[in-house]
Formats: C-alpha cells, sequence, structure tokens
C-alpha cells in the first residue's frame, strides 16, 4: 500500500514522505490513527503542490530544534536518592522524574524525545540522550547523589 504520512512515524518516515508500507501496517495502523493517508493520485497531485511548503516548515523546525540542543546541552539536572552504601538507589530515576525536573527548569519537551532505556539505579553521572528531530539530538547530564 503507497501512503503519505501526515506526521513523523518511527522507523518510517517524516511528516510528507510518501512510502510503501504493507497492507494491514496501513489499513490498521496508520490510517486509523491518521498518522498517513492513502497516495491516491488527487492526493498525490496536492502532495506535489504543498512540496516547496513543507520544506520551509520542516526547515524551521529543525533550526529550532538546533537551538533548543544547544540550549539543553548546558543543563546538568541533579537528584538526591536514598542510596545503599554501594551506591545502589532504593528507588530509580525515571523518564518522568527527568521530565519534570526538565520542565521545573524552563524546558518543556515531549516524553518521546527522552531516550532512556531503563531507569536510573545508581549513583553517579549519567548522560542521557534527546532526541528533538531524527537529524537533531542533545546530551544531558544527570547527576544522582545518594541521600544521607
Amino acid at each position: 500500500m503507497k501512503i503519505i504520512l501526515r506526521r513523523a512515524v518511527e522507523n518510517i518516515g517524516q511528516a510528507g514522505d510518501v512510502k510503501e508500507v504493507s497492507d494491514g501496517y496501513g489499513r490498521n495502523f496508520l490510517l486509523p490513527r491518521r498518522l498517513a493517508l492513502r497516495a491516491t493520485p488527487a492526493a498525490l497531485r496536492e502532495w506535489e503542490k504543498c512540496k516547496d511548503k513543507r520544506a520551509k516548515i520542516r526547515s524551521t523546525v529543525v533550526a529550532s530544534a538546533q537551538a533548543l540542543a544547544e540550549k539543553l546541552s548546558a543543563v546538568k539536572l541533579s537528584f538526591t536518592m536514598p542510596a545503599n552504601p554501594e551506591g545502589k538507589l532504593f528507588g530509580s530515576v525515571g523518564k518522568s522524574d527527568v521530565l519534570k525536573s526538565l520542565k521545573a527548569s524552563g524546558f518543556s519537551v515531549e516524553r518521546g524525545v527522552l531516550r532512556l532505556e531503563a531507569p536510573i539505579k545508581t549513583v553517579g553521572e549519567h548522560s542521557l540522550e534527546l532526541r528533538l528531530q531524527p537529524e537533531v539530538s542533545a546530551k544531558i547530564m544527570v547527576a544522582v547523589v545518594a541521600r544521607e
């Protein structure tokens, strides 16, 4: 099935891309969630008309993401958590904790932007990646300190 993406879909493409996907994936996932539309001849003509407009919008989005990435790279978050003498936490620092701390620092980012495979469960400094756009990412430092 040939589709036109309305929004960026991970591992598929960016908004405005014309892609070939399996019928079931398109029919059962992309179309009901309004992430894509069928690439009919009329839709493809409309897509061609708006190509320049999408490119301008895309460049402004990437530029703003790069500016945010520069600001975020200077951010260092700190958490104080109870821990045992070996440095293992009696809890963890998860995505929601990091996002709340970023919001308190004045940065509002979406949950899907933060790349954290597993919650942080040890004392020390950890580097986390924020994937603002597919080609723009920022690294922030998270320091976890043991509470006495």
